[in-house]
Parts: structure tokens; C-alpha cells; sequence
């Protein structure tokens, strides 16, 4: 196709409209019904189902997320501690390892969980040791009479 001036090149369309419509019937083809023939109603059903992809990718972070947090709540409890505490406990003694990598070795490596599991466990000791003082005074209320002598 030759065009001769410039307002027949701008005015002409054709096959650019061609693939733009074949780009939207592509992405209908495995719906049901007029859908995935009819351009008119196939561009309202892909634009929706862009839409949904783009929600479900979100929604996938946030399962995989609880379902991480459910496995290690899991294998904690088999330890006697509970999942807060856990996760309190290893940050404080900088073990920079996030939900993901935790709920693997719970699942593939209970040995390697168990031992993160003891370490959690002396940090939380310790730390109520200190909590509570070398144990000359009683735990308890402290006044200013107590923080004055």
C-alpha cells in the first residue's frame, strides 16, 4: 500500500486495527459463549479477567503468607512454645530468617527447626531472668523507695 501524502498515511488503520483486535480475541479464546468470538464483549471480559489477575496476585501473597504463619504455629506448638514468642524471640538473638525459609525447615527439616526452637527458648529464658533480677529482691512492684536507695 502506497501512500502519496501525508493525510491518507494518518487516516489509514486497517491492519493496526486487525492485530489490536486479534491481541484481545487471543486472551478470550478459552472463554465460554459469545465471549470469545464477538470483539465487543470479548474487550469487557478481558479487561475483567486482567482485573481479577491482578487481585488474585495479591491475594496469592497474602495466602501463601497465613500459610506459612499456620506451619510454623504448627511446629512451634509440637515444642512447647507458641508462635509470637517464637518469632519475638528469634529476632532478638538476630536470626534473620523470614516466614518462608522458617516453614520450609519446619516441613523438610524438624531437626534444624528444633534446634532454632531451643535457641528461641534460651533467649526467652534469659531474657525473664533479667526481667526478674538476680534474685535478691522479690520480683515485683517497683517504688521509688526502692529506686531512690
Amino acid at each position: 500500500m502506497v501512500f502519496l501524502t501525508l493525510s491518507c498515511w494518518i487516516r489509514s488503520r486497517g491492519p493496526d486495527r486487525y492485530w489490536k483486535v486479534q491481541e484481545v480475541l487471543k486472551h478470550a479464546r478459552h472463554f465460554r459463549g459469545r465471549k470469545n468470538r464477538c470483539y465487543s464483549l470479548a474487550v469487557r471480559a478481558v479487561r475483567r479477567a486482567f482485573v481479577y489477575a491482578t487481585k488474585g496476585r495479591k491475594l496469592k501473597k497474602r495466602n501463601m503468607r497465613t500459610l506459612w504463619i499456620t506451619r510454623i504455629a504448627a511446629a512451634t506448638r509440637e515444642h512447647g512454645m507458641k508462635y509470637p514468642a517464637l518469632m519475638h524471640n528469634l529476632t532478638k538473638s538476630s536470626v534473620q530468617l523470614n516466614r518462608h525459609v522458617l516453614s520450609d525447615l519446619a516441613v523438610t527439616e524438624p531437626r534444624s527447626f528444633l534446634s532454632l526452637a531451643a535457641l528461641a527458648e534460651a533467649r526467652r529464658q534469659e531474657g525473664l531472668g533479667a526481667a526478674l533480677g538476680d534474685g535478691q529482691e522479690p520480683p515485683g512492684v517497683f517504688s521509688r523507695v526502692v529506686l531512690l536507695h
